[in-house]
């Protein structure tokens, strides 16, 4: 496996969750309710799976290596300004499922910035896949994308972590809210 392979299953990973989003953000614009304790998963998984192991492994790793060959740099840039998007997105979502959890009626924010997280997701993974497409093809070489491989597997605790988010993606899945 490779460190592109690597992130390229994370992003299967993370289009589970958009589908939990999308599922989520419908069921609350329809009027309907999603337990608190499921929502609150969610605007966890966000952070921690995106922020603190994707978008980690591709600001401390992925991009600096394609970025020391003075290529791509302007793709880079872009990518980076999309995961503060998306960081202040996810802050959104949890700052108004707690004005929502202290007895606001927030229902409406939380539902619209799901469905902004959602849009947001799906057009920057599809950049991302034609940044990493480019990368493997243009720019790194098997050892380089050996290297980072296994500098993302050494580290256990994401790889914990990792595991811990694909159960919580199981138990959302397997909701009545979002079987319906």
């Amino acid at each position: 496996m490779s460190a592109t392979e690597t992130l390229r299953n994370d992003h299967k990973q993370i289009k589970r969750l958009d589908k939990i989003i999308v599922k989520s953000y419908s069921v609350l614009n329809a009027g309907k309710t999603i337990p608190f304790p499921d929502l609150e998963k969610i605007s966890i998984i966000i952070p921690d799976f995106l922020d603190s192991i994707h978008y980690s492994r591709e600001e401390d790793s992925y991009f600096p290596c394609v970025a020391s060959y003075d290529h791509l740099k302007k793709e880079i840039r872009a990518l980076l300004i999309e995961h503060e998007f998306s960081r202040n997105i996810a802050f959104k979502i949890t700052h108004h499922l707690k004005r929502w959890k202290n007895g606001e009626d927030s229902s409406e924010p939380v539902a619209r910035f799901l469905k902004t997280y959602s849009i947001y997701l799906n057009d920057h993974l599809s950049k991302e896949e034609d940044f990493f497409e480019k990368a493997e093809k243009e720019i790194l070489s098997k050892e380089e994308e050996k290297e980072m491989f296994e500098q993302f597997q050494s580290d256990m605790a994401i790889t914990q972590k990792i595991e811990s988010i694909v159960k919580e993606l199981d138990y959302l899945e397997n909701q009545p809210w979002f079987k319906n």
